[in-house]
């Protein structure tokens, strides 16, 4: 195949996949709502089960699920006829997945759940199929073409239900009110736990601040930025609130200007920025770059509570 024939093919397959995605966006209505409602307010937690490539897919949507606030795991419908059948409670819910709704791995779960009234969630594209019938809450996949070639590899009806899948967990991540810091205690390990970190959990503090008080002689105050290491200087008033800052570039800028014979508040920057204790690194980080500064002050009410430096960032890995 010629370069631009290669390049066509992946367009025309990602073409495909979106027709299905608008497909999927517009069948969403009473049984979606009831499904998440059931999920919100009926269940301990989710089960997710699938065969072949529906499996993998319901692998991801269980982690998501559980990474967002909803209890979740997967359970494989061959191991489930031998002992996984006990993972699943008379409080939980079943989220059963299979394309053609017809997969016989998926009889022993079925059995179980109607034996002991656990309500089962299908995402099935026929509502005719065994799923169809069995299920407490159907979401019918739109019955659209695979995206492959031959019209049989899963392709659009797997993109279909992940995406089904990511509707639901973020549909009950609002409905509960999920938030950066309860993300973050389910990601304490990873790059995104890293960055939705307050900034108070890594802000230097007390003695660490670089300050000084106003009218203070520009001489002092080059002493206070050279010994803390961090490019700047805060200026307090007397009510100790921060009133502007002076940082290296402001030290070039009037090297030549007779600068150890100037008060602090001759050469500070009273445009400055500072941020609440409780902004995120990876929002800390965002106003760095957009500024092009190196350092945030951390206030409030006005008074300096902390500074955090990219260099903290950089060592925490989010930079």
């Amino acid at each position: 195949m010629r370069k631009d024939q290669i390049i066509a093919q992946g367009q025309q397959v990602l073409d495909v996949e979106l027709q299905g995605l608008k497909a999927l966006r517009d069948s969403l209505g009473d049984a979606f709502y009831h499904a998440c409602n059931a999920i919100f307010k009926d269940s301990k937690k989710v089960i997710v089960t699938g065969m072949g490539k529906s499996g993998h897919v319901g692998k991801k949507i269980a982690a998501t699920l559980a990474s967002t606030g909803t209890p979740a795991f997967f359970v494989h419908p061959a191991e489930a006829t031998h002992g996984d059948l006990g993972m699943i409670g008379k409080e939980d819910i079943i989220l059963m997945l299979s394309n053609s709704g017809n997969t016989v791995e998926l009889q022993a779960i079925i059995n179980y759940a109607q034996r002991f009234s656990i309500p089962i969630i299908g995402i099935t594209k026929y509502a005719d199929s065994m799923l169809g019938t069995v299920s407490t809450h159907l979401l019918l996949l739109p019955n659209v073409n695979e995206a492959c070639v031959l019209g049989v590899a899963p392709t659009t009806s797997t993109t279909n239900t992940l995406a089904l899948g990511d509707a639901i967990a973020i549909t009950l991540l609002a409905m509960r009110g999920f938030t950066h810091e309860d993300f973050n205690i389910f990601h304490p390990g990873g790059s995104l736990g890293k960055q939705l970190l307050s900034v108070n959990k890594i802000m230097h503090k007390a003695n660490e601040i670089p300050l000084v008080a106003q009218h203070t002689s520009m001489q002092e105050a080059i002493l206070i930025i050279t010994s803390h290491h961090f490019g700047c200087v805060g200026v307090v008033n007397a009510l100790q609130e921060m009133i502007g800052i002076i940082t290296d570039g402001d030290l070039r800028r009037y090297i030549n200007k007779d600068l150890l014979h100037k008060s602090v508040d001759e050469i500070m920057n009273i445009n400055f920025l500072s941020i609440h204790q409780d902004t995120n690194v990876a929002k800390a980080l965002s106003i760095m770059e957009a500024n092009k500064i190196t350092m945030l002050f951390i206030t409030e009410n006005k008074k300096p509570i902390g500074i955090v430096h990219l260099h903290d960032l950089l060592r925490l890995g989010v930079a």
